[in-house]
């Protein structure tokens, strides 16, 4: 049995249409699906929707809808949703661990009594679930982490981390989008941009997609920086139920 929504105000044009307490991918789905039916609904009113881990802020116009009328719709739609069988787009995302960036890759195996590369191919043994996109533009918090690689996050954020920056903070893991201030560790580094201003969809990643992170050496990291800079696709997206190539043309460019 889906979970019974509950409506939580959120200011004078906003609301949050949140599923129970419990932060899994099932809910999750759920909230994803919803959000796809709302935008594919042409409703009046509706400005945007923002996915969460376990709700859906509903922003809207209050001259053109009531907050309460629209959600009841909302409601509506969701209890029309049904059992949901989220289909996710799959990424393959290069990753070069280690190094200037990845500055915590060491250390964080000292803490579990690992080596570097046994590190590295836990990372990069699973795939992860984009869970919502937020505190930065394009900013992905990743479910899936090895629960042998769940770390606290530093006592004492830096404060310049780069773009790009693969991180654990807790039991997620993330791809930092912008650079700036933060207090997850860092084990690795990607050159391809989850947020470009200058793109037709500036957000590489969206809530539901799937994600694999793909060792690469500097060498392969320095080409790829390149290509990047120059407006090419580096990261493989495949459409769901297909996997993704190291340089898939289906990429957003």
């Amino acid at each position: 049995m889906a979970p019974t929504p509950s409506i939580l105000p959120a200011g004078d044009s906003a609301f949050l249409f949140q599923i129970g307490e419990e932060i899994s991918a099932p809910v999750n789905e759920r909230i994803v699906a919803l959000a796809d039916a709302l935008e594919a609904g042409a409703i009046p009113g509706l400005r945007e929707v923002v996915p969460t881990y376990r709700s859906l802020l509903v922003c809207y116009d209050p001259e053109r809808v009531r907050g309460a009328a629209l959600a009841r719709r909302v409601r509506a739609v969701y209890d029309r949703l049904g059992p949901v069988r989220a289909a996710a787009r799959r990424l393959t995302v290069p990753c070069l661990y280690g190094g200037e960036v990845g500055q915590d890759l060491a250390e964080l195996a000292k803490m579990k009594g690992l080596t570097t590369d046994e590190v590295i191919a836990l990372h990069s043994g699973v795939e992860y679930r984009v869970y919502m996109i937020g505190f930065a533009p394009g900013f992905a918090y990743l479910g899936g982490l090895p629960e042998k690689l769940h770390t606290p996050r530093l006592a004492k954020p830096r404060q310049h981390i780069p773009a790009g920056a693969i991180g654990i903070g807790g039991q997620q893991a993330s791809v930092n989008s912008v650079a700036g201030p933060s207090g997850w560790r860092f084990i690795g580094w990607t050159p391809v941009h989850a947020f470009d201003p200058g793109a037709k969809d500036p957000f590489l990643f969206r809530a539901g997609d799937r994600i694999r992170f793909r060792p690469i050496d500097p060498s392969e990291a320095e080409d790829l920086r390149a290509r990047q800079a120059a407006g090419e696709a580096i990261v493989g997206i495949a459409a769901p139920d297909t996997e993704a190539g190291p340089a898939d043309d289906r990429a957003r460019r």
